[in-house]
């Protein structure tokens, strides 16, 4: 991977202050654009200017998470949200202005990828507020306190301290009291902090609204959906979707659950009951410490296509993979691009579980997607909307599956992962439902009081649950359990995203097992677009279709339960050689 090389910045330029960063800004808003060279030159000064200011924001936030108490991180990130961004939200606003202004604007943007660039610039005009800057500075420090709260959180197990991700592989034990003690136990932590998560997220409703009203928008929704740059779909879509997941996909969680229930030979199925096997085979161990984990991805990579290989092979050597669950780390996992250095930074938290393997796997299709994507000319062609990102993210889970027996010497828990994890795609539909719909609600309704939003959260958690699992006992736990969302804090409306890329990554799979070849071409020819083409342009470029409709869900879902149902076996279904 070749970093990018400055031709605006000095190579040895460093951020410090705002002074630092100032007179780069003043010369691009003093230039002139007398001709269509100038306007794409300044595009290109500023690309490389944006490029060099998020991989150093990119880094202090890494920091951040990776480490929660480090003092040092936090200030310097704190720094950056506080006396950095302040200043670059006015000089970007005023650029945009520019470049809209710009009489050869027109003549650019009959190139579809300049013309996606401009119009959401024109987005970001519509949203912008010079007023907006000290609200959007608050919430910022505010979604920081999340992670925060969540990397305290520590329980003890078997009289060993764990964190929650750590504690929650011990909940797929075979042993029913354990697991239910281990379950009590998590949730039992995870409530200590409703009542601050409660007020943290309370406080982001009311900054998030006010950010709206000030821009000229009814609700945060509204201005959430010009301000991501939704072009391809709107709130009645989401909605279209939701009511499409209640009807189709639902009913196939009350049959899992029944079956679940009389497999494990319950009286009631509870909460604690959905992780362990329903055969009560011991949980599956694909690797044992992160150093495994990284060594296997690397070999499934290879299998599926070298280049996908080469590309985490080059973040291990630079050290840009954190995997392990520790005390003090932020929850979740991420990839992080790196715009100047093209090779991004993995963050989750590994415990040795298949979930984690799927985790990396997901990751890893987001990092490769990062590597894709590094030369294209502009940095905000390299910046993707979710459902794009997602879409290589979840397909590179299912792309991989016929490789899994470099995890699983054992073929019976081959057969099982495949199994679980193809049950998983369509069940985790709901809840992307839930939390989708939940966001609706919320911003909405923004003025609502902490027991209406629980009242709501448990009135929309049932109609995308099965109505078999027994909550009694557990209802202060179910009307919190919306707080371990990091989405709802820190990313609001990121979230229907994944049920859009997850239709797409099931189209992409579905086609390799028909088309293996063209179907992997397809894939990386729609990564490598980038932001430069519509949604419906790239899905359609990997061979899939960008619909939320019944009937085409009907027939993914039929299409994933009937694959599940013929485990064993998968075909391998990439024995051929391709090359990026």
């Amino acid at each position: 991977m070749q970093k990018y090389t400055r031709t605006f910045l000095p190579l040895d330029f460093s951020i410090t202050d705002w002074a630092s960063i100032q007179p780069f800004y003043d010369n691009l808003l003093a230039r002139n654009i007398l001709s269509l060279d100038d306007l794409k030159q300044l595009l290109v000064d500023w690309s490389e200017l944006e490029g060099a200011l998020e991989e150093d924001a990119g880094w202090r936030y890494i920091h951040t998470t990776c480490h929660t108490t480090d003092i040092t991180a936090r200030e310097r990130y704190t720094y950056y949200i506080t006396a950095i961004v302040p200043h670059l939200t006015p000089v970007t606003d005023q650029l945009h202005q520019k470049v809209i202004a710009a009489k050869d604007t027109k003549n650019l943007r009959k190139d579809v990828s300049f013309d996606i660039f401009f119009r959401k610039i024109e987005n970001n005009l519509r949203c912008y507020r010079e007023e907006n800057i000290p609200i959007q500075t608050d919430i910022q420090l505010n979604q920081q306190k999340f992670g925060i709260i969540s990397a305290a959180m520590v329980v003890e197990v078997g009289g060993k301290e764990c964190t929650l991700p750590q504690a929650m592989a011990h909940l797929e034990s075979t042993d029913r009291p354990f697991r239910k003690e281990v379950y009590y136990t998590i949730q039992q932590r995870r409530l200590q902090d409703k009542d601050r998560l409660n007020t943290l997220y309370s406080t982001l409703i009311q900054q998030r609204h006010q950010l709206a009203l000030n821009a000229g928008f009814e609700n945060f929704r509204d201005y959430a959906f010009v301000a991501m740059h939704r072009f391809d779909y709107t709130p009645q879509d989401c909605f279209t979707f939701h009511a499409a997941i209640k009807e189709e996909i639902v009913p196939l969680l009350n049959e899992l659950a029944v079956e679940r229930k009389q497999k494990l030979g319950v009286n009631q199925l509870q909460p604690f009951d959905h992780a362990v096997d329903i055969a009560s085979r011991k949980p599956l161990q694909p690797f044992a410490d992160a150093r495994e984990l990284i060594t296997k991805t690397i070999t499934v990579f290879e299998r599926l296509d070298p280049f996908l290989a080469d590309c985490l092979r080059t973040m291990d050597q630079m050290g840009h993979l954190d995997l392990t669950s520790r005390k003090d780390k932020a929850p979740g996992g991420y990839n992080y691009p790196l715009d100047e250095t093209g090779v991004p930074f993995i963050f989750m938290n590994a415990a040795s579980t298949m979930a984690d393997v799927l985790t990396m796997f997901h990751e890893g299709g987001h990092a490769v997607h990062s590597f894709l994507v590094h030369k294209l000319p502009l940095n905000a062609f390299k910046h993707c909307p979710a459902e794009i990102a997602e879409l290589a993210s979840m397909s590179m889970e299912l792309l991989t599956m016929p490789y899994w027996n470099v995890l699983f010497t054992n073929q019976e828990d081959l057969y099982r992962a495949q199994k679980d994890h193809l049950i998983h795609v369509i069940s985790c539909l709901p809840w992307m439902a839930t939390i989708d719909t939940f966001q609706h609600w919320v911003y909405e309704n923004p003025y609502h009081t902490v027991e209406e939003r629980a009242e709501n959260w448990n009135r929309i958690f049932n109609d995308f649950s099965d109505n078999i699992t027994d909550w009694t006992g557990y209802e202060e736990v179910k009307s919190h359990l919306w707080q371990k969302q990091l989405h709802l804090f820190e990313v609001p409306f990121y979230y229907i995203e994944y049920a859009i890329a997850q239709l797409g990554a099931i189209g992409v799979w579905k086609n390799a097992q028909e088309k293996p070849k063209e179907a992997l071409h397809n894939y990386f020819s729609a990564l490598k677009l980038g932001n430069t083409a519509s949604m419906r342009t790239i899905y359609q470029t990997a061979g899939v279709r960008f619909d939320f409709s019944r009937a085409h869900i009907r027939s993914l879902a039929q299409f994933v339960k009937k694959t599940w149902m013929e485990i064993p076996p998968l075909r391998n279904y990439f024995q051929f050689e391709f090359r990026i």
